[in-house]
């Protein structure tokens, strides 16, 4: 059960990084769901660095880590894929 979490996580951050990011994304769902999983780790481990990985209620912080790790992730990986898409159309 915790990987289909960690996929639903990772698609729904990889989604709303998509979202927030301007302009046109070119990655596949498939990859800004990794990213996003990605996200969700990185942003967790930051949180858990701080010391604010568990609070009462919801954990607002922890998201908003989730969340900025998917956008930095998510946009690096897309210029990536980008560069090697672009490599292989001219080959």
């Amino acid at each position: 059960m915790g990987w289909l979490w960690a996929i639903i996580v990772g698609f729904v951050l990889g989604l709303i990084a998509k979202a927030v990011i301007p302009g046109k994304q070119h990655s596949p769902l498939w990859l800004t769901t990794l990213c996003g999983i990605l996200g969700a780790i990185v942003g967790n481990a930051i949180a858990r660095g701080i010391g604010v990985d568990e609070t009462r209620g919801i954990d607002w912080s922890r998201h908003i880590f989730q969340l900025v790790a998917a956008v930095v992730i998510v946009f690096f990986v897309d210029m990536a894929y980008l560069q090697i898409r672009g490599k292989r159309r001219r080959a």
